[in-house]
């Protein structure tokens, strides 16, 4: 990894990582403030998701409101997150890899004494970074919201909310890789925009249909968000195998980005380094 490197697109993308840390902070904040509205009428908002068709319950991650950790994984953590954790993969994979081939800044990191590999796992640690200050951010307001607006009156468990944060930085390191590997391979930065973009919320348009019914629940196999179950864990499950698989396939998408991802720049800029034929041959008539 180059040091220098990721120092600099650090600073350049640091306003960015701030301000989706104080959003996905401000959204969790948020609904710890709503809760102890919600934990008055439990009984009745429970009546009223019974009344629903369970496929909509699924679709929507309503897990119950007996606890604040339930409420804000079906809230938060089900629908909220994922959308914003998405966009930020998308985009970030985009503006990190496609955006500086597309736009010839790769030809000069080429063209210092820095490999490819170094310059494709240092964009890979700063897209990581920033998924890791995003859910930082959003565990510390959680636990602050906790300690400021609900206290001692309403169950909480902080170890689930823990593991809630850790589950979906393990889906995101993977949703990522997919998106950074699809960016590696493309020199157009709007096409990999498009098609990081198709693909992972993609992914996430089959998980949210195959929850709907049961006859159609074979579309959640096809979608890697199916191991993504914020409700499993707040219902007290051991922290999910499934989500390990999830970092596993990240660093196959890795590895992969780190290898291909910037050859066809690479390729592009030894070509315009070279000399062209007519002129080769017009020097070797000159020195003959």
């Amino acid at each position: 990894m180059s040091a220098a490197l990721y120092k600099q697109m650090m600073r350049v993308n640091l306003k960015g990582f701030l301000n989706y840390a104080f959003g996905s902070a401000f959204y969790i904040f948020l609904m710890f403030w709503l809760y102890p509205g919600i934990a008055k009428n439990t009984e009745a908002l429970d009546d009223i998701v019974a009344t629903m068709p369970e496929g909509v319950g699924r679709a929507f991650s309503l897990n119950g409101f007996d606890s604040a950790e339930a409420f804000i994984s079906g809230e938060y953590y089900g629908l909220i997150l994922v959308l914003i954790l998405a966009i930020v993969s998308v985009q970030l994979s985009t503006q990190l890899m496609a955006r500086m081939i597309d736009r010839g800044s790769m030809a000069y990191l080429l063209s210092t004494p820095t490999t490819r590999v170094r310059i494709a796992l240092t964009q890979a640690c700063v897209l990581v970074s920033g998924l890791l200050l995003i859910l930082g951010a959003t565990t510390l307001a959680g636990f602050a919201g906790k300690a400021w607006l609900l206290g001692d009156r309403y169950a909480f468990d902080g170890g689930r909310f823990v593991l809630l944060n850790a589950a979906a930085f393990l889906m995101f390191f993977a949703v990522a890789g997919i998106a950074f590997l699809v960016s590696a391979a493309s020199s157009d930065e709007k096409r990999a925009l498009g098609l990081s973009g198709a693909i992972v919320f993609g992914f996430y348009s089959l998980d949210l249909l195959g929850k709907l019914g049961d006859g159609i629940a074979w579309m959640r196999g096809l979608s890697i968000f199916s191991l993504y179950r914020p409700g499993d864990i707040v219902g007290g499950e051991a922290f999910p195998r499934a989500r390990l698989r999830a970092a596993r396939g990240d660093r196959v998408s890795l590895l992969r980005g780190r290898h291909t991802g910037i050859q066809t720049e690479g390729s592009a800029a030894l070509i315009r380094s070279s000399p062209a034929p007519s002129a080769a041959r017009n020097c070797t008539k000159r020195a003959a």
